[in-house]
């Protein structure tokens, strides 16, 4: 297949949301500047471009490239995981970064991609049948196992339970038997009181403020509480574009990042919310679309994997802001302000995309054309 061919086979309607989305987005963060494109806006656009770019050339790149370079991606972002113990940096009380320059890496997004690659390599890879069987479970288990520990060390539970569940629905699109989660499900409501002991204080107040955001309304509650009225006072339109009264007088905090959603939906109501959720919505029949096509193994569960990622990612920062789970720290994604997440998540939308370009090319389980391996 020719580069015109392959230009001519992307799924251009998926790159148009993500586009709409992300413009939404700009939008968002120049209100959170008061009416002003910097700080935020104007960086957000700069790096979009480039990764916008960087999507649409992944998308053309032959994806048995990405099973056979499955387990150097994988060893590379653990790497990057393990230096943050050494030369990350730290923000908010937790040591998730490295710092190249005027650039700011988290390693633990770049993870969140490779788990996936990795993961859609090993069951690929399966034997028919294997994966009903425990003993091949041990080695994607550890996989998964790694890397949530090292991001726990940060400390950064949130990205750590993230990256479980990303590898859950691997396991689960993989045909992983049922009776394995639960009895995976079991044993983690049998050690709840063991990790308890083992959490950091902070991540204590915050499930316990998510229990009771009242008992302590200007502390570890104030966020939550806050968000809550915002996404009241916006009503069924809102209070209009630039006009959200607890952002622009710095009632909500994280406003640029966390709470973003909280300020759409006090600017535009309960209309602009669905609104996004409908966007978000096309990018996920477009991505359970490019998976259902998928003629091999790796290429439908890459699409699955990247698109439930995104799931997660909106129903978490969603369900945070309105206060049906404790706060963490996901970001809204192609809308709050992050370099390294929304590049990853383009990055990952390249991957999608090159899932529906080479949708009926049969891979092998090494990575060559079926038959010759």
């Amino acid at each position: 297949m020719t580069l015109v061919q392959k230009l001519g086979q992307l799924n251009w309607g998926l790159v148009i949301v993500v586009t709409l989305i992300a413009s939404v987005g700009f939008a968002m963060l120049y209100s959170a500047a008061n009416g002003n494109i910097h700080p935020w806006a104007s960086r957000q656009m700069a790096r979009f471009g480039p990764a916008l770019v960087m999507m649409i050339g992944l998308a053309l790149v032959d994806i048995r490239i990405w099973l056979r370079n499955a387990y150097i991606i994988y060893l590379g972002a653990l790497a990057l995981l393990v230096a943050v113990e050494f030369v990350g940096a730290a923000g908010m009380g937790a040591q998730r970064w490295i710092s190249l320059g005027p650039v700011n890496l988290q390693p633990s997004e770049v993870m969140k991609l490779a788990l996936i690659i990795v993961l859609a390599r090993y069951f690929h890879a399966l034997p028919k049948g294997a994966v009903t069987k425990a003993r091949y479970l041990i080695w994607p288990a550890l996989l998964s196992a790694a890397p949530a520990l090292l991001v726990l060390r940060q400390p950064d539970l949130g990205t750590a339970v993230m990256l479980l569940m990303i590898a859950g629905v691997l396991f689960f699109m993989a045909g992983v038997r049922l009776w394995t989660f639960g009895l995976a499900i079991g044993l983690g409501l049998v050690a709840i009181p063991i990790a308890w002991q083992f959490m950091k204080p902070y991540q204590k107040r915050r499930i316990l403020t998510f229990l009771d955001p009242e008992s302590d309304p200007l502390g570890a509650g104030y966020h939550i509480l806050q968000s809550k009225i915002a996404l009241g006072s916006g009503g069924l339109t809102g209070k209009g574009f630039l006009k959200g009264s607890q952002a622009h007088l710095n009632f909500l905090p994280e406003k640029q990042t966390d709470f973003i959603f909280t300020m759409l939906a006090e600017e535009f109501g309960l209309v602009g919310g669905i609104g996004l959720l409908a966007l978000y919505s096309l990018v996920l029949v477009y991505g359970y679309f490019i998976a259902l096509r998928a003629h091999s193994q790796f290429g439908r569960l890459l699409a699955l994997g990247v698109t439930s990622a995104f799931f997660l990612y909106v129903f978490i920062n969603i369900a945070m802001v309105m206060g049906l789970i404790p706060v963490v720290g996901v970001p809204l994604p192609l809308i709050s302000y992050g370099g390294t997440s929304m590049v990853m998540l383009l990055v990952g939308f390249g991957l999608l995309l090159g899932v529906h370009v080479h949708r009926d090319l049969a891979v092998g389980r090494t990575g060559v054309v079926a038959g010759a391996d």
